[in-house]
């Protein structure tokens, strides 16, 4: 499928664990170098490829809940170029197809009746389950004559019987046992499966996923407000604060052998308190990361941290304490301006990252081999 001519085109503190994202194939298309262009603009020039792979990112936005997004366009994909499945079983149980079609113009009756012939073919075949939704994709949508017969499932029906008795060149590739078999689950079947897509619905589902601001080139929506951290440290912050309450237990052993202690500490605890707020200000730019940006954007700028401060931390250094200001003394003299996320991010952002490293021990401040 090609651009070209048809029919060749185609209340509380942030959550401290990670959530599941449905797979999705591709990545983001680089933002097109010059003055700003619309979104439907740029997807007027898209390949066939990067089409597909601007449905599946669409797709993570849309209400119903996937369990996987899969692109599947190309050489034997039985008319399924973008999968949608809604359970682990993939194309055996419920499923919805989004057939990409990038024409130059809009989508007709003729454009439409090969595919549909493809699908009902594939059940057929046994190759798959019918799916709940089999969606028409298209930039520029679907031409009056196909909008009307998609909005009226009985006629559209009735127009794909006519089109399957005529055995026109779309038929050609079947046999006759096969053209049987497709009229028979034809005439059993709600053509209200058979939908279409407009461009500006799909850009606005679209601008709520983590791929808008990327593809298109945009500004990376609002930052909410950093929520104080909660008085009583989680779970998931056990490993980063045994590892401040072993810098506090190096400085001053007496008082402070537990985390406890170190709280009400008169100068360790305000200190282990404001370490604390860097994590949830990190954690919190992370789950922000997770709806604005592609996945892994916020991994990224981690290892990018990782690699500046690790020659810090595992230089000599005369206690614990002195380790951890070095090391998040360099967090904030870091280049980072490569990242996306910097734009949203600050220096309690940085400190925040490098007590996520220790946490997932990368760092550590009190050398016991010292």
């Amino acid at each position: 499928m090609s651009l070209a001519a048809k029919p060749h085109a185609s209340g509380g503190a942030p959550e401290l664990t990670d959530f599941h994202v449905p797979v999705v194939s591709g990545s983001p298309a680089p933002a097109l170098p010059g003055s700003p262009v619309p979104p439907a603009h740029r997807i007027y020039f898209y390949s066939p490829d990067e089409w597909e792979v601007f449905i599946t990112e669409w797709a993570t936005g849309v209400a119903v809940s996937y369990r996987q997004i899969k692109q599947l366009g190309g050489s034997g994909d039985r008319g399924v170029d973008v999968a949608a499945f809604k359970t682990d079983r993939g194309l055996e149980a419920a499923w919805d197809c989004f057939q990409a079609k990038h024409y130059n113009g809009s989508l007709t009756v003729s454009d439409a009746f090969p595919e549909m012939l493809k699908i009902f073919h594939g059940v057929v075949d046994a190759f798959y389950c019918l799916p709940d939704r089999y969606v028409f994709v298209a930039p520029r949508g679907c031409g009056p004559t196909l909008n009307r017969l998609l909005s009226k499932p009985t006629e559209l029906r009735k127009k794909f019987l006519e089109l399957l008795d005529a055995r026109g060149a779309a038929t050609q590739q079947y046999d006759e046992r096969a053209l049987k078999s497709i009229r028979e689950l034809a005439v059993s079947t709600d053509f209200s499966i058979f939908q279409s897509l407009e461009l500006n619905e799909m850009l606005e589902i679209h601008r709520k996923t983590p791929y808008f601001a990327a593809r298109f080139g945009t500004a990376l929506p609002a930052r909410p407000p950093v929520e104080q951290a909660p008085a009583n440290p989680s779970p998931g912050e056990a490993i980063y604060i045994k590892k401040l309450v072993d810098v506090y237990h190096e400085q001053d052993p007496a008082s402070c052998s537990d985390v406890d202690s170190v709280a009400a500490h008169a100068k360790h605890g305000p200190h282990l308190q404001r370490q604390r707020e860097a994590f949830y200000s990190a954690e919190a730019l992370r789950l922000y990361a997770r709806d604005s940006v592609p996945e892994g954007t916020y991994e990224l700028l981690q290892n990018d941290v990782y690699t500046g401060v690790i020659d810090t931390a595992e230089a000599n250094h005369h206690s614990g304490l002195d380790r951890l200001r070095a090391v998040l003394t360099q967090s904030g003299q870091l280049d980072l301006g490569a990242h996306t996320l910097i734009s949203m991010s600050n220096l309690k952002d940085r400190q925040g990252i490098c007590h996520q490293l220790a946490n997932a021990d990368k760092l550590t401040w009190v050398d016991t081999d010292e």
